[in-house]
């Protein structure tokens, strides 16, 4: 008689150990209840350049939160002031100003409990979290006047301290603007032999300044024709704020008669592809701007102003105000206009008109009201006026003041030398600093060259010096006085990359 016994084998002995820890743990669980900590999971700023038009961060949690604590331990450092709100798991963060430029940011989060710890009377901490994005580059845009960059487009990084010539020396810049994300400029120009202001085409060229963080943009100093002068002259023009469509004035050679606004298409993905410009049918035009939603124009025709449509048939106005004969600026949102009122005295008046139908006198001048621009930080429009000081010689000076919109108080920023009214001023886009240029022109002892630089009226550029007023956050004091310095370029016509 056999005799058969069943024994343990080593590798059960293992299996059942496992078994049994695993039970253990899984119980252990049970018991506790969910103890896995919470989570971000998405952060849309993380390593980004961001610029004025991004306006919010979202946060995504890897399970629902309790919004107070994450509310009272979310840090930004520097601190930007915003509001918060909720859809479940996401959590939007609105700055009510846009971000300095030039700048670092860091954002944490930790102490945050999930929103079944205080129901559960426990304290299940989030994972600590720590992100971080920058702002774009504070950069400026100018024509030079020096003899080494004398009418060429130049961009100077005021944060890093570097300037790049972007067009050739054959092309005399006469105006530009920058496209929204600021890595392509639209302008126009003459050749460098031809002395005919009324002679401009119509370009881009690239800045070499990517709009995100490892976005591939092409190298600065590439030039595109968009509009050439063979039949029509190109006099001013307007780039819409999506950057998609330009509005010129245009005058055919060889009849003055024909002469008006066209509008020209631009391809979305590259600026330096376009469409056949198409003309305008309205009334023969004076200055004009196109509306911040890039749909309209609203151009000066007879003693007021009319809202033209870019999309529709524009011989018949969206609107028409009588009583404005120009349009200095519109709000970002385009819920404001900066509007003049031509009065019979031959004074000016400055007009606050919303879309809700209000209309708010701001302010009287008996000179010129040359620019304005809205602030996208605070309730303030910046203006750039003229003030007569002389009726016989008809001479002007120049001054910048600050318009409270709510309160309308005036502050005088900053008295220009009389008799130069050639100037042009810009507002940073976070809102912090003011460009504005000082032309000098020839003395009248001095024949100008032949083919010098000239400002929009005709009159011979000498030379020219940018300055940079810093602006104090909406908390400034009021009684700290503000002085502009001097910036080491010689140029005109200053302009923020947005």
């Amino acid at each position: 008689m056999i005799k058969s016994s069943k024994s343990i084998q080593p590798l059960d002995r293992v299996a059942i150990a496992v078994i049994l820890l695993l039970s253990l743990l899984i119980g252990l669980m049970i018991w506790q209840g969910d103890a896995v900590k919470p989570k971000v999971r998405d952060f849309t700023w993380q390593n980004q350049q961001i610029g004025a038009d991004d306006t919010s961060f979202t946060m995504t949690f890897s399970r629902p939160m309790d919004t107070k604590s994450v509310e009272d331990n979310l840090k930004v450092d520097p601190p930007l002031a915003g509001k918060i709100s909720w859809a479940g798991r996401r959590m939007v963060y609105t700055l009510l100003t846009p971000a300095p430029y030039g700048s670092n940011y860091k954002v944490q989060l930790q102490g945050a409990i999930d929103k079944f710890s205080r129901i559960e009377g426990k304290k299940r901490l989030i994972h600590p979290f720590t992100g971080s994005f920058s702002t774009r580059n504070r950069a400026i845009i100018y024509v030079g006047a020096n003899p080494q960059e004398q009418g060429q487009l130049v961009v100077y990084n005021l944060t890093q301290e570097q300037k790049k010539v972007l067009t050739p020396k054959d092309l005399l810049v006469m105006d530009f603007e920058p496209f929204p994300d600021g890595e392509k400029i639209l302008f126009s120009a003459r050749s460098s032999q031809n002395p005919d202001i009324l002679s401009a085409q119509i370009y881009t060229v690239t800045t070499g300044i990517p709009s995100k963080v490892g976005k591939q943009t092409e190298p600065a100093g590439k030039v595109n024709l968009i509009l050439d002068n063979k039949e029509y002259q190109n006099l001013k023009f307007d780039l819409s704020p999506d950057g998609k469509t330009v509005v010129i004035q245009r005058g055919k050679r060889d009849n003055p008669s024909d002469f008006g606004l066209w509008y020209l298409h631009l391809n979305s993905d590259n600026y330096g592809e376009k469409t056949t410009p198409q003309k305008l049918q309205s009334q023969p035009p004076g200055d004009f701007l196109i509306t911040p939603d890039s749909k309209a124009v609203a151009v000066a025709q007879g003693q007021g102003t009319a809202i033209l449509s870019l999309e529709t048939n524009a011989s018949k106005p969206l609107d028409f105000l009588p009583q404005f004969g120009l349009v200095k600026a519109f709000s970002k949102d385009g819920s404001q206009a900066a509007m003049v009122k031509f009065n019979t005295d031959y004074t000016r008046d400055l007009f606050l008109v919303t879309n809700q139908g209000v209309q708010k006198q701001l302010l009287k001048t008996t000179g010129s009201i040359l620019s304005c621009n809205f602030d996208t930080a605070s309730p303030t429009i910046y203006c750039l006026l003229t003030q007569l000081v002389s009726k016989d010689q008809y001479i002007e000076q120049p001054y910048l003041v600050a318009i409270n919109l709510k309160t309308g108080e005036q502050k005088p920023l900053l008295l220009l030398p009389p008799a130069q009214r050639n100037v042009q001023m810009n507002l940073a886009p976070d809102g912090l600093g003011l460009l504005f240029d000082q032309v000098v022109p020839f003395a009248d002892n001095v024949i100008p060259p032949t083919n010098s630089l000239k400002t929009e009226e005709g009159e011979p550029i000498s030379t020219s010096s940018l300055w940079l007023m810093p602006l104090l956050p909406i908390v400034d004091n009021p009684n700290i006085e503000i002085k502009p310095e001097q910036l080491p370029l010689v140029g005109y016509h200053p302009n923020w990359l947005p």
